[in-house]
């Protein structure tokens, strides 16, 4: 079979399936497993990625206002490629290329025979439940039921290690400048890592966050997770909330409980790396008690200049 993957998630998905090696696409940001960066990639951002965290949502704005997609997908070296599966995504046309696109790009294709799965994650068992639906169109339902009940289990264990402690109030930042909550999955992960999610709601898109909210609920731990930053890119960012009023002021930069993680990696990828990005979570709120060994690659605390 041949498959491509136009969704970070979706390629780890089909990875963590046994199917690798059946890849012959991909997206410009899947890049995990190893070696999958080397198949060809099929599409492209129509913006500038190396802009600020204000110019990118500036012009990403710009282009929906103008009723047009955020992503270019080569379509020639699609057809190529002769997929017999393409799998994709109607979750958010601005975070990767959406069903809308792939439709555009194959509607000359018809008779070809080629399968296109669209995911559509807006919760956690929505990711489980992806992970079946792409299992059973590559012909391996016996191993998608394996791996979700792996993970599930992950999760479980996780969730009751966290029972007992102390649930810190957390405020997950998806964007930085301006500000957006995390959503979807993300509160969910929260409260398996035995934390308080303070903003954005399971199973909701991502909101935009008033600065005033942040500053009355007063966190006790703020993670920096913005969608498609690794590590180094999101502390280049950080600047944007040393702006914001009253930041030096928050209980969470005050006690030094402010985090960086990889958002290219994780929680932002509906997919099987979600049990590690709960565990880079607990690791965060709860220091000293759990360590998976996230720090320093999937996670770091932001240094002590930055709170004062």
């Amino acid at each position: 079979m041949r498959i491509v993957s136009l969704l970070p998630g979706a390629t780890e998905i089909v990875a963590a399936l046994g199917l690798a090696d059946q890849l012959v696409g991909r997206s410009h940001e899947c890049d995990f497993p190893r070696g999958v960066e080397r198949l060809p990639a099929l599409c492209e951002p129509k913006l500038r990625i190396d802009g600020s965290s204000r110019e990118i949502d500036r012009d990403v704005k710009a282009l929906v206002a103008d009723g047009l997609s955020v992503y270019r997908v080569d379509a020639e070296r699609l057809r190529e490629l002769a997929p017999d599966v393409i799998i994709t995504q109607t979750h958010c046309e601005v975070c990767a290329v959406a069903e809308s696109d792939v439709l555009a790009a194959t509607r000359d294709w018809a008779g070809t025979g080629v399968r296109t799965v669209s995911l559509a994650p807006n919760r956690l068992d929505d990711v489980f439940a992806d992970i079946a639906r792409v299992a059973a169109a590559l012909g391996v339902p016996r191993r998608g039921k394996a791996v979700g009940a792996a993970l599930r289990e992950r999760m479980a264990t996780l969730a009751s290690r966290m029972r007992s402690l102390a649930r810190p109030a957390v405020a997950c930042i998806e964007w930085l400048d301006p500000l957006m909550a995390a959503g979807n999955w993300v509160p969910e992960l929260v409260s398996i890592a035995g934390g308080r999610n303070l903003f954005g709601e399971a199973g909701q898109h991502s909101p935009w966050l008033a600065w005033e909210a942040v500053s009355r609920a007063d966190p006790d731990v703020v993670v920096a997770m913005p969608c498609g930053f690794g590590l180094a890119r999101t502390h280049r960012e950080l600047a944007a909330l040393g702006r914001l009023p009253g930041w030096a002021d928050l209980r969470a930069v005050r006690g030094g409980r402010v985090a960086a993680v990889d958002g290219h990696q994780y929680f932002n990828r509906p997919g099987p790396r979600l049990v590690e990005s709960t565990e880079i979570l607990a690791e965060i709120l709860h220091p000293g008690v759990v360590a998976f060994g996230h720090r320093d690659s999937g996670w770091t605390p932001v240094e002590t200049a930055m709170h004062a």
